[in-house]
Order: C-alpha cells, then structure tokens, then sequence
C-alpha cells in the first residue's frame, strides 16, 4: 500500500515552484492572477489568495491543468484538460493534469441547471457542462499571455498570434514561449469574457478530435495511480460494518463485551442499521465481524419476493387511476378507440447491482477538537461537494478538505455518499486518529443499492394503413426518475403519446446505475416497434425510417448503422441481426447479430455495429473504448446478472452466484463510426449500454420469431420462450 498522496498546498507548492509560477484561477467566469517573481512575493500572495486556479505555467514551460471531474475511466482526467489546451494553445507534450481541489464555487458547472453549480460526475454530463467552461478559461489563459507579450514586446495585441506555448509575432519573425512570459508577467485591467462566437471555429483545432494518449494511463500501468484503497496514514486504523442483508433493519447486537475483548479490536459502534467495528488491522476487523452475534429488527421489505411481484405490478398498470405524467402528447385514448389495430405487451427487468471493480471505501481524519476533516476518497462528488461531511460533523465547508482519488468503477454507485458518511462517523469516535472504512464484496451486494425492478406496459395503437397513431408507456416501480428516465420518444414522430410512471415501494436500496432507466425503458420501447414491424410485414429499419423523418440527426445513425452491418444483406444460417436506437446526451443506433444455442438457451453475440452523434468528439479513440465498454457491461446485464428478493433480504452474496459476462462470450467485433459534427459535445458513458438489450431481443425475434420480454435473458428463461 503506498502512503498518502501529495496535496497541492501553499508549503508543497513553495517547494517545487522555484519562486516562480502563474496561477490563473476563476471568479465566476473570470481568472484572478497570482503571479511573483521571489519567494517572499509568493508567500505573501498565498496568504492573501487560496491555491486554487485552472492552470499553473512555471518559468521552464511547464504546465499544469486542474481537472474537476472525477477520473474512473472514463477520460475526464483529459478530455477537460484538453479542451482548456485547445484555446490556450498549450504544448500538450508540456501539460500535466492534476485534480482540482473540491471547491464548487470555483470548479463548478453550471450544465446542471440555470443558476446553479455542481461538481458531479454523473450522466454522462461532464464533458457536455465543462466544454463552454474549459473554452472560455483557456481563451482567457490565452490572452492573458497574448497581452503580456504585446506589452513586453511594444505591438498590438492583434498581431500576435500563438501556438504550441509559444506567442508569435509574424511581422518580426519573433516568438516567445509561455514560460519565459511569466517571468515579465503584465496583469491586465480587464479580460474579455469570451463569446462563443470569439472561440475557436472547430476546424482549427489541433488537439480535439485527434487521437491524443490520456493522461493517467501511464500511472495506471506502472502502479503509481493513486486509489482511495492505496491510502494508507500514520496510526491509521480500520473500520468494517455489518449492515445484514435485509435492508433498512435494525441491529441489536448481544455479544459486544466478548468482541471487545478480541486481540487489535478498538472500539464497537453501533448504528441505526449496522454494527461497526475499528480495529488496529484490517484482518482483525474482519475476524471479529464473523464472531458478531446480532438480533435484526424488522424492515419493510420483509415479505417481499422480487420474483412474484410482477402479477402485482400487472394489477397496477391495469388500474384506472393514472400515475406521474411523463410525456403526454395529442389523445392517446382516441387513437386507441380509433384504432384498426392495437399491440401490447409487458416487459420486465430484474435488480442489477453495479459490481464496480474496486470495493467502496474511504478515508477520513477528524481533528481532535472536531473543528476540521481531510477526507481520501473516490468519490463521483455530488450536490454537496465535501461529500455531507460539514452538516454531518457540525464543522465549516472551509474546514473540510477533500481529496479526490482515482475511482475503481462508479458507474453511478459512488455519486452516493454513504460510505464517506459511514467513515466520518466512525472517525469522529477515533479522533484524531485517521481511520480507512472497507466494504466487502459481501458487504455491497447484500447491503447493495441496485437499478430498480420494473414493469413496463406498452401500448400501440395502428391505423388502417399500418401507421402507428398512439404509443402508451406505463411504467411501475419504485425509484422515482431512476425508473422513468428513458421513457420519452422525443425522435419518434407519433401523433399521440402518453408515458406515466406508477410508484410500488418494497424498502430496497435503490441508486443511479449506468443509463439509469434508459436501459429498462429502451428495451420496452424498441422492442414493441420491432414487435409491430413484425406483425405487419415491415422492416424494423424501414419503420424506424418513418418514424424518424423529422429527427434528421438521429435518422442519420439509423442509416449509418444500417451501412455498417449490412443489414439488408442476410446473416449467416443460425445468425439474425436486431437494431435499437438510443438518445442518452448523445444520439446512437446499435445493431448486433446472435446466434442462440436451442439445446441450451444461450445466446452468443457475434457482432455489434454502432453509429453515433455526440457532437463534437473531443477524444475519439477513448470514446470508441466507451461504446465498447458499454456494450461489454451492458451484454452482462443482459445476459447475466441478477439480484433476487426472497422475503426482504438479498440472495446473491459474491460473483459465484452473481454472474458476469466472461471474456469467451465478448464480441468478435465491436465497431464505432461517428456522424461528424460540431454541436457542443454530448454524453457518451450511457449511450451504448441501454441498447444492448433490445438489440439482442430484435434479433432473438428476427432469428425466432418469439419475444423476449424479461431481463435478464438467462438460458433457462430462453429456453422456456423457445419452447413456448
């Protein structure tokens, strides 16, 4: 285990700065300037300004760009910072990327909502909400240079120009780099605030849209990443929960003097739901939870069975009273009644879990006197940037300081906090001693926080020339958003829709998982129009051509993934292709060819073809890696994975009986093509994943005839279609 990262603080940084640096930071939108030329210069302005800022460029040319996103993989940790190079010109050979520190008011986006700052990696959101923010500090950095060089040099700032780190003076043939210029360093009055219009024009970019290496995967391969899990502090101590697996019930624990007594066992805390345990080592903590003896208390979901609930849910969107209008469109009552013919049909889904690579766990350190906190954690962020630790401990946001880690896996998991909760606490109790909060695989499946279980019924109404009038969506379960989401059909043009979302609660804990409700509603949705393309004689693309006549942007996914696979070419014997279409941020149709195996019930994916808008792409080769990633993971779901319910608690307990795609039944080919374009970028972390699944049923239909209506599609339930 390494030891504590270096922190980006005024002592760090007077140590490695050689007495000189430029910082340009942010006042809203604006930069303020550090800038000194001796060492008693810098520690004067570091008493007065805190160290934070969007760049740092030091008198060798060195530069180093702050991300304020999270890294898990996804590319934030370049994909920002690079779009900050592109407008200040930078030497991307000479850029060094370093987290920002967690502090909303200065690294904030306002892509969330008007008026409002988050920093939150979550929906696919990160790069759309940064890039007019990451432009316009980059112009600013920019000019910040263009006029120290034109007041050093004696010409007008309109003849110079700049790139690679370097101001250039045509007229003279003279140029200057970025390093040297902050040694002559010239605040200006005041700085432009960039119009959209006074930004780069796309074509000229240099660095966005070519393949550019990130910029953490060297760390990653030679182990020097750092992890939350890496952390390790003097006289830290561990900590470990058992929280059971019926959630929401309460511990009583009758056995505390007999652990207390156990060698390197610190301290018991009980909490509302869970027993927890600090001990001097991590091994011992985990000895002692098995020796814990607990009577639970009862919870809500007791009773419950997540396998038999669907009958109830049948009842429920068979009921009279109308749920949470979604979408509401013309009549689609009178498209029904008017109808020559209709469709319906239920579709279902079971809990998935997020099974991200690296288990949650936390670090934090209290302060004797609980006046302060550091806190070491892989963290998605969220709507309270120090993670809910000031309100919880009762100490100032200023006091609290958080330092962002690498993240193994989120995938929606890690914007929710509790594990840094649950650490503060039991730091609090440990004060000062810092203490590293670990949860087992165990501990996350059975205490898991999954995508809800749900019904959807789907309704579609025909006129007599087979054109669909009315398109129903009833969707039932429990969550909120996390079950609606996806359900709209803003790039079909049906006259008359209706989407509603009906509440059943079971007291299970429920969390953002990659795509969110995209993946249960776009199942339903695609899969009832290949459904109808079937019954009346029609091609599910030809269909989806109609329906998209007025959405050109998604029209041109459909036609170009349709050129990808060939599609009106036919598969091999044994082989069938479906298509799905997506919107989540970015536009994206998917087609992929199956064979099934009928004396088994498995299904074999062969290929998957993609074709996508996301507007401009700022690093193609890593958004190509998502698509793949999020095909990978979302076969998984598709094919594998399963969280059941019996009587309230949580069956599955590790990946022996919680199944994951292995690496025999991957892809022989994935292949991405982009629509090019140069919109704003759009999310692409979420696009790929939801149309798995009705990509694969599609093809299960062309191959077989027969639905496939219940995910996952495990071989038995494939087979019980297959023999119906």
């Amino acid at each position: 285990m390494s030891t504590a990262p270096k922190i980006v603080n005024r002592r760090e940084f007077l140590k490695t700065s050689s007495g000189v640096a430029l910082f340009i930071g942010v006042s809203g939108m604006l930069p303020h300037l550090i800038s000194c030329k001796d060492t008693k210069g810098i520690k004067q302005q570091l008493q007065k300004h805190e160290l934070t800022a969007w760049v740092q460029i030091t008198e060798d040319g060195e530069i180093t760009i702050y991300n304020p996103a999270a890294e898990m993989g996804q590319g934030s940790m370049t994909a920002l910072p690079l779009i900050f190079a592109e407008e200040m010109d930078a030497d991307w050979s000479r850029v060094k990327v370093a987290f920002s520190p967690q502090e909303v008011a200065i690294y904030g986006s306002e892509g969330w909502a008007p008026g409002s700052k988050l920093m939150f990696t979550v929906g696919s959101r990160s790069t759309n909400s940064y890039y007019p923010v990451m432009r316009k500090a980059g112009a600013q950095a920019r000019y910040v240079l263009l006029n120290t060089a034109a007041q050093h040099w004696e010409v007008p700032i309109s003849e110079l120009s700049t790139n690679k780190s370097f101001v250039l003076h045509p007229a003279t043939n003279r140029k200057i780099s970025y390093g040297e210029l902050v040694a002559v360093l010239v605040l200006p009055e005041t700085i432009p605030d960039f119009s959209p219009e006074q930004l780069k024009n796309p074509k000229d970019f240099q660095l966005i849209g070519n393949t550019i290496p990130r910029a953490e995967i060297p760390a990653k391969v030679d182990g020097s990443a750092q992890f939350a899990i890496d952390i390790k502090l003097p006289n830290m101590v561990y900590g470990i929960l058992e929280r059971g697996n019926l959630h929401g019930a309460k511990p009583t624990l009758t056995n505390e003097k007999e652990i207390l007594a156990m060698d390197g066992i610190l301290k018991v805390i009980p909490l509302d739901y869970a027993i927890g345990l600090v001990a001097e080592t991590l091994e011992k903590a985990l000895e002692a939870k098995k020796m814990l003896k607990i009577e639970w208390g009862d919870a809500q979901a007791i009773g419950y069975d997540s396998q038999e609930i669907y009958p109830t849910y049948e009842k429920i969107a068979n009921g009279k009273n109308t749920g949470k209008i979604i979408q509401e469109i013309g009549d689609v009552n009178t498209a029904m009644r008017t109808a020559t013919k209709t469709y319906m049909a239920d579709f279902k889904n079971d809990y998935v879990y997020h099974a991200q690579m690296e288990p949650l766990n936390a670090v934090v350190q209290v302060s004797a006197n609980l006046k302060n906190a550091e806190v070491w954690v892989g963290s998605q962020q969220g709507v309270d940037p120090k993670l809910g630790i000031p309100d919880l401990l009762g100490i100032p946001h200023e006091n609290v300081n958080i330092h962002l880690q690498y993240l193994g896996g989120g995938f929606g998991r890690r914007s929710m906090n509790d594990f840094v909760i649950e650490t503060a606490l039991l730091a609090k109790e440990m004060a000062p001693l810092p203490v590293k909060l670990m949860w087992t695989r165990e501990d996350d499946i059975g205490y898991g926080t999954f995508r809800p279980l749900s019904l959807q019924r789907m309704t579609a109404s025909l006129d007599k020339n087979g054109t669909i009038t009315g398109f129903s969506h009833t969707v039932i379960g429990d969550g909120g958003n996390l079950v609606a989401s996806g359900s709209r059909n803003d790039h079909y043009d049906i006259p008359n829709q209706l989407v509603e979302s009906r509440e059943a609660s079971h007291g299970i804990r429920l969390k953002h998982w990659r795509a969110v409700g995209h993946g249960p509603n776009k199942f339903a949705i695609e899969c009832m129009l290949d459904e109808i393309a079937m019954g009346q004689g029609i091609d599910p693309i030809a269909l989806r051509r109609k329906l998209m006549a007025k959405s050109p942007r998604a029209l041109a996914t459909l036609e170009k993934a349709a050129e990808m696979a060939n599609w009106n070419s036919p598969s091999n014997e044994g082989r069938a292709k479906g298509v799905a279409f997506v919107e989540h941020g970015s536009l994206g149709t998917g087609i992929c060819e199956i064979s099934v195996d009928r004396s088994t019930g498995k299904i074999k994916v062969h290929h998957f073809w993609i074709a996508l808008d996301a507007g401009v792409i700022v690093q193609p080769d890593n958004v190509k890696a998502q698509m793949e990633g999020g095909v990978i993971m979302g076969m998984s779901s598709v094919l594998k994975e399963q969280i059941t319910i019996v009587n309230g608690r949580v069956q599955q307990s590790n990946f022996h009986d919680y199944q994951l795609l292995r690496m025999q039944d991957i892809p022989e080919s994935i292949e991405t093509d982009f629509i090019a374009s140069a919109e704003r970028p759009e999310g692409v972390g979420e696009t790929a994943t939801p149309m798995v699944a009705c990509a694969i049923a599609n093809a299960f239909l062309q191959l077989t005839g027969k639905p496939l209506r219940h995910l996952p599609f495990t071989p038995d339930r494939v087979l019980q279609v297959l023999n119906s």
